[in-house]
């Protein structure tokens, strides 16, 4: 027993700090969270403690799953993920692949690549609402005032005012930010693989597209699992970029997040905290087979 408490006492008494932050803040929070979504917490005076507080259950998790508005803002989130993950994806892949080459340059583009990771996205947000101006016409200015002057009319629209998918314009600056951190990955990726596997693969009598597809894919991925988890939180959890670019109110770009700050200003913590706790379990249904697959892959 004094030899157990001797060899394991040290180390407990070191990340105890640690454990008692993580655990009331963290999941201590988390349980006052999902506590006050199953509330009929809705008034000021509730929530100033003048009024009584009632459990109610999943009652308000029913109301706002039902709720057409709340709906429109998980689709829009769908929509913003997909778009904002796919394109961050690709342009991510392409550069790095471009890079991987022998390039003149290549600190440059890879500086002017990483760059805009280095800009808030309340900063880029102020510039791209400006780019995604839906004037059009002579009043026309950002993107389609430049569409206008090249000849390409056409291509002027809402952007980010469609109510239908509007909230896929607001994924452009997204990608724009996010896609020199997936190049990073990817170009980290490629360096990895020993270049002995190409020349075997060469040897073999492989081409580019096999050896890509046969020797250098397989290698990337978990280099792409990891990108997509960390976009897909990031999506998930968009807030700081739509309220620069739009407004809270605006229904063409709700999204859950937007759903939880307007809940929180009128003083309805219960459905406020409602909507935490669904972000919460959607971030958890991304980000935990990612973690068991870790796990099983160290034991390994």
């Amino acid at each position: 027993m004094l030899r157990d408490i001797r060899r394991w006492g040290p180390p407990v008494l070191l990340i105890s700090p640690s454990l008692v932050l993580v655990g009331v803040f963290v999941y201590g929070l988390i349980a006052v969270n999902t506590y006050t979504s199953m509330t009929d917490m809705h008034t000021a005076a509730q929530t100033t403690g003048r009024a009584p507080v009632q459990f109610v259950g999943l009652a308000n998790y029913w109301e706002l799953l039902g709720s057409d508005s709340f709906q429109h803002s998980l689709k829009n989130l769908g929509l913003y993920t997909v778009v904002f993950l796919g394109g961050a994806l690709l342009f991510g892949f392409m550069w790095a692949w471009l890079l991987d080459r022998p390039v003149r340059y290549e600190g440059v583009f890879r500086s002017i690549y990483l760059f805009p990771m280095a800009v808030s996205f309340i900063a880029s947000g102020v510039v791209w609402r400006w780019l995604l101006n839906a004037n059009t016409g002579d009043n026309a200015t950002g993107l389609n005032r430049l569409f206008q002057m090249v000849g390409l009319s056409f291509l002027q629209n809402g952007w980010w005012n469609n109510v239908n998918v509007g909230i896929t314009a607001i994924a452009i600056p997204a990608i724009w930010q996010l896609s020199g951190y997936i190049m990073a990955l990817f170009l980290a990726g490629f360096r990895g693989i020993p270049e002995e596997l190409r020349e075997a693969a060469r040897v073999d009598g492989a081409s580019e597209f096999q050896l890509y597809r046969m020797v250098v894919f397989p290698q990337l991925t978990p280099i792409l699992l990891s990108a997509v988890i960390v976009i897909g939180h990031m999506s998930l959890k968009v807030f700081d970029l739509i309220m620069s670019i739009s407004k809270p109110a605006n229904y063409q770009t709700k999204v859950p997040a937007i759903d939880m700050f307007l809940f929180k200003s009128q003083y309805d913590y219960a459905n406020s905290a409602a909507v935490g706790a669904i972000l919460l379990v959607i971030v958890a249904v991304l980000i935990v087979p990612y973690l068991v697959h870790v796990a099983r892959e160290g034991r390994r």
